[in-house]
């Protein structure tokens, strides 16, 4: 499913019309990622947790020249799932 579908998909479930459905989905994805860019965390009971880990610094290879390279720490979203999207994907 692509945004576009998405948004089609919206609209039909809450009876938005396709503009409104997109500015409400486009409304979402901007308030999660504000949240995540301020280091915030986001959980919705029963669907998941979206929230900003960090990473490490690491020692890697360039699998082309195989030398030893080192990866930057960085911080990078993650989303876990909840208890009720898990059973309902597993039914």
């Amino acid at each position: 499913m692509n945004k576009s579908e998405l948004v089609a998909d919206i609209a039909s479930r809450s009876g938005l019309s396709q503009a409104d459905s997109k500015k409400a989905l486009e409304a979402l994805v901007g308030s999660i990622t504000d949240l995540l860019v301020a280091g915030g965390k986001l959980q919705l009971v029963g669907f998941g947790t979206f929230k900003v880990s960090e990473r490490a610094a690491r020692t890697g290879i360039n699998p082309s020249t195989k030398q030893q390279i080192q990866i930057p720490a960085k911080k990078v979203p993650t989303f876990t799932a909840g208890s009720e999207l898990k059973a309902a994907v597993n039914k």
